[in-house]
């Protein structure tokens, strides 16, 4: 029998936590067993494998992040709303290592198409359409944007700019408004 309390969404929340701790590639059942101060085995009836372990914490960023990027747009519009969702990645990806790595977690079609990854997109190209893309520009644009804020999080989430002056949050800011620029003057081809 399992130990009382425990359940899925619990298993899921506590392998998140443990992700932020030592990183998302560290979580394994079996820590997740020493956790709870469980067998193994007993854990198999709420996660079905390390993969759909590692896929529900996956999902469980995305949901928290779209939920957290949702709210800091409401009402905003322009490099406002762009600033906005690029503090919310940068944000959460310093408060929550270990999620932030999970929400790159490559999925399958059908579960990425289910995902909150879907709500990701709709909020960048809501950003967009303050900027005046039509298609096929807005999918370059929505790839362009995710570019930028997954690239420069990774980098600075990786150290690559301890070492360097002016520090990253001035840059950060330089990043922010070059690329509300280069989407108020998108070439057009």
């Amino acid at each position: 029998m399992a130990r009382a309390g425990l359940n899925s969404e619990r298993v899921v929340l506590a392998g998140a936590e443990l992700a932020d701790e030592v990183g998302f590639d560290q979580v394994t059942i079996s820590a997740l067993a020493r956790h709870f101060d469980v067998k193994v085995a007993s854990l198999y009836s709420h996660v079905q494998s390390s993969h759909d372990l590692s896929t529900r914490i996956a999902l469980l960023a995305l949901d928290e992040l779209a939920d957290l990027g949702a709210a800091a747009l409401a009402g905003r519009s322009g490099k406002d709303a762009l600033s906005a969702l690029g503090n919310v990645y940068r944000d959460y990806a310093r408060q929550h290592p270990g999620r932030y790595a999970a929400a790159q977690l490559r999925l399958d079609p059908e579960t990425a198409a289910a995902s909150a990854g879907v709500r990701h997109a709709q909020m960048t190209r809501a950003i967009l359409r303050g900027y005046d893309l039509t298609e096929p520009e807005q999918t370059h644009a929505v790839r362009l944007v995710g570019s930028v804020f997954r690239g420069y999080v990774d980098l600075e989430m990786g150290g690559g700019f301890d070492h360097s002056a002016p520090d990253s949050q001035e840059s950060w800011l330089r990043v922010l408004e070059a690329l509300d620029a280069l989407l108020r003057n998108w070439p057009v081809t």
